[in-house]
């Protein structure tokens, strides 16, 4: 009756969390959730899911079809159960988010591929199992507690390593008050196991076997009721400061925009306001060299008398081999009347200061005066 009880009341409760977590997983998938995001919920489902159906089809065997609970292939079906369930926790537990050491275990399975983990650890326990199930199929006298051994060491390690990283992940999110409920469902877990591997004829003379056999429904029960609740705990906490992490890392990454921004910008001020010099100094040189043309023109259009070419012409062509009373001498005027023609030139060509003389010589040239000269140059 007990057994009855604890397939169904396992049955209904593990089967129908298992669907909403399912449901939970697929959801995420669509939101375009990555695959190691949602790994450990899809894990943490299938935990459930192989309580849920395990208890079911002992249920259909033994009150259905009048099966003996403690028949020896219900304790082997229950003892695969218990292995794949046990896979399925230590596949989850890496996705219980923390900041802290994960334990050893946890360290040697993320060295490998779920593949590698299910070939590994299933062809590990298949042979182990198959030494211990021909053994004690074979042997008449050998007791459920036996094939058991198979899978209680299995668990206990389970146990200790979700317990600590329970632990760390509470402590991680600041939910200290969470150690009592993870070590509670570590001591569930060991009374479970317990219970499996003492005798009964090894009770009675100490406590009554229905009282016995009561504690071992209440705790099978109990610690996985007790997962359920922590680990959906997990679930939402985890899934809520994800997204607050989420959140935190967008403000974060606005704001280092922002400043890359403003950077940026200060820079770019920096360059414009040096472009802006070069342009006004760009503009400065055109400016000057606007009226340097400008001078220039202004000199083309000047209007000398014929005198006033003359001299020029006279300048340009003996400039440089005779002197002002020299060139006054062969066009036959003074000389102060020569300095006073130039003297009108330079004033027209606005020269002034020292090399008067050369840039009047250097203009007759390069203006086409020399065809001006009245007089002769030996060195023509």
């Amino acid at each position: 009756m007990l057994n009855t009880i604890e397939y169904t009341v396992t049955a209904i409760v593990c089967l129908i969390t298992a669907f909403v977590i399912q449901r939970i997983y697929f959801k995420e998938k669509k939101r375009n959730a990555t695959a190691e995001s949602v790994k450990g919920i899809k894990w943490f489902g299938l935990a459930i899911f192989s309580w849920g159906a395990g208890a079911l089809l002992n249920f259909i065997l033994v009150a259905l079809n009048g099966v003996a609970a403690d028949h020896k292939f219900i304790i082997y079906f229950g003892v695969l159960i218990s292995l794949l369930n046990s896979l399925f926790i230590l596949l989850s537990i890496p996705s219980i988010e923390h900041s802290r050491k994960r334990h050893i275990v946890i360290r040697i399975i993320e060295r490998f591929s779920e593949r590698e983990v299910f070939l590994i650890f299933g062809s590990i326990l298949m042979m182990i199992a198959f030494v211990f199930v021909a053994v004690s199929y074979v042997n008449e006298t050998a007791n459920n507690s036996y094939i058991w051994l198979i899978d209680i060491p299995i668990s206990l390690v389970v146990a200790y390593v979700l317990l600590q990283e329970l632990n760390k992940a509470f402590s991680n999110r600041k939910m200290r008050f969470m150690y009592l409920p993870s070590f509670g469902l570590f001591l569930l877990i060991v009374i479970a196991v317990t219970h499996r591997i003492v005798p009964q004829e090894e009770i009675e003379g100490f406590l009554d076997v229905g009282i016995w056999n009561l504690i071992g429904v209440i705790t099978a029960v109990s610690f996985k009721f007790l997962f359920i609740l922590l680990f959906s705990i997990l679930l939402y906490s985890w899934k809520f400061l994800s997204e607050k992490e989420q959140q935190q890392g967008e403000l974060e990454r606005l704001g280092k925009e922002n400043l890359e921004l403003a950077a940026s910008r200060e820079n770019n001020q920096l360059t414009i306001e040096s472009h802006l010099d070069t342009i006004k100094s760009l503009k400065k040189k055109l400016s000057d060299s606007e009226k340097e043309v400008e001078n220039l023109r202004e000199s083309s259009k000047i209007e000398f008398s014929d005198r006033q070419k003359e001299v020029l012409g006279n300048l340009g062509l003996c400039g440089m081999q005779k002197s002002y009373t020299e060139i006054a001498e062969e066009m036959h005027i003074s000389v102060d009347g020569l300095q006073a023609h130039i003297h009108q030139i330079k004033k027209l060509l606005s020269i002034s200061g020292a090399g008067g003389k050369e840039q009047l010589i250097a203009y007759a040239k390069n203006n086409d005066l020399l065809r001006f000269a009245s007089i002769h140059c030996e060195d023509k």
